[in-house]
């Protein structure tokens, strides 16, 4: 069950780690944060290296929707009035310069891009929908509410946004990690000040970015009781219409439309990993009733970091950790969201101030109701008298039945049927 990026993409291979290494910032992780963080120092001229445990992109980016925005759901009216206005407008900024970054790139990079127009839509509540219209106006950006779109159910309203846009996303990640200082399958098995121990050695670095989807070092930055995370499931059809826009439901377990090419891309399902959802079911289910002459041609799932208040961590993992840097807590919105880490891990790693730098602090207040959700969570995943279980914190694991894995309901781990490890942050196998 392969994304459809995974056709047609040239890969570049890059060699193993064979000795011990010294660089002044390293990079773990070879996702698009980690990719677009070595893309950025290597054009800054700093010395880096970037180690992936596997082959670059072969996690989380492989699977993403590559949509390319700053509307992310309906966020700024809740930014408003949660952080002010100030740091709603910080935030439309860092993804709108995340955006024309993108754009600015592409122009030389075979990767399918292509703008659009971007809509959130709500089946029943056209408030919220007028008052995400009202934050864009106080924030500047020209938007429309509008009631008639080309899905195949009524809905409440719908905020516009033009000029968002969608791409390949590893024709393009392949395409800027080609001469890049980049080591595979060399894994990072612990982390101590300025050195990293992998299977072939050590590499020792004055700065450490740490760019894993879900960060795996559990002494600092308490970030197993700061995110969770959240199974999305995708089918692609042919013969299905052409929606000419990028569409998404407001509610986390509503449907969103893409077209790519000739294919439509249905995404729903959504859950929280280790617990129960509409999975791909929910998508065919709605495929059969709407779009009659629809075929599918591949099916894949994704999964995401949640943040405690809707903004992801960027910056020191901790603050007692000066020299240690991080990138998680996406929201579902891993491209733009690659783009601004590394552009202010980019910054910081080099000692220069970043205008984004305090919005995205991984030490910010965690006094938010999430907060008591996850660690409920936690505890009736040490307290379930099962087995097996994960070897990243003891939790109870539960069977997920429509993707035959083994997934951790407390932070979102998964493992295969044989114990294989499939996603982070347990970074060994799940013992038999």
């Amino acid at each position: 069950m392969n994304s459809i990026w995974t056709n047609g993409a040239e890969q570049p291979q890059f060699g193993a780690q064979q000795k011990d290494l010294q660089t002044n910032v390293l990079i773990i992780g070879g996702g698009m944060a980690g990719i677009l963080c070595a893309y950025l120092l290597d054009a800054a001229g700093v010395d880096y290296l970037l180690v992936e445990s596997d082959r670059i992109c072969s996690g989380i980016t492989k699977n993403t929707t590559a949509k390319l925005t700053f509307q992310h759901g309906l966020i700024y009216d809740k930014l408003i009035r949660k952080f002010g206005t100030d740091s709603a407008k910080l935030y439309l900024e860092a993804n709108r310069t995340a955006l024309a970054k993108y754009s600015a790139l592409c122009q030389t990079i075979d990767c399918d891009f292509e703008e659009k127009d971007a809509f959130v839509y709500s089946l029943t509540d056209r408030c919220r929908v007028e008052a995400e219209v009202e934050a864009y106006r106080r924030l500047g950006v020209p938007t429309e509410l509008v009631t008639d779109l080309p899905l195949p159910f009524p809905v409440a309203g719908a905020v516009r946004v033009n000029g968002q846009a969608q791409f390949h996303p590893l024709k393009f990640a392949y395409s800027i990690a080609k001469g890049l200082r980049i080591l595979e399958h060399t894994k990072v098995r612990e982390l101590i000040p300025h050195r990293a121990v992998t299977d072939h050695g050590t590499i020792r670095a004055k700065k450490i970015i740490v760019a894993t989807h879900f960060p795996f070092l559990n002494k600092h930055g308490s970030y197993f009781v700061k995110l969770y995370q959240h199974r999305s499931y995708v089918i692609a059809l042919e013969n299905a219409p052409n929606m000419s826009g990028m569409y998404l439901d407001e509610s986390e377990t509503g449907l969103s439309f893409r077209n790519y090419g000739e294919l439509l891309l249905l995404i729903g399902g959504s859950h929280r990993t280790g617990k129960r959802g509409g999975n791909w079911q929910e998508l065919t289910d709605f495929a059969r009733k709407h779009y009659l002459n629809a075929k599918e041609v591949a099916r894949w799932a994704t999964q995401d970091c949640m943040s405690l208040d809707g903004m992801p961590y960027i910056g020191q993992y901790s603050k007692r950790t000066p020299d240690l840097f991080v990138a998680t807590g996406f929201n579902k919105w891993g491209m733009t969201s690659s783009m601004v880490a590394a552009m202010i891990l980019a910054d910081l790693v080099q000692g220069k101030e970043n205008p984004y730098a305090a919005l995205f602090s991984p030490s910010r207040s965690i006094l938010h109701p999430q907060l008591t959700s996850n660690a409920v969570q936690s505890v009736l995943g040490l307290l379930t008298p099962t087995v097996p279980r994960c070897p990243h914190l003891g939790c109870a694991l539960k069977y997920n039945k429509q993707e035959h894995s083994w997934d951790c309901p407390c932070h979102g781990s998964r493992f295969t049927e044989d114990g294989r490890l499939i996603d982070n942050p347990a970074t060994d196998d799940r013992k038999r």
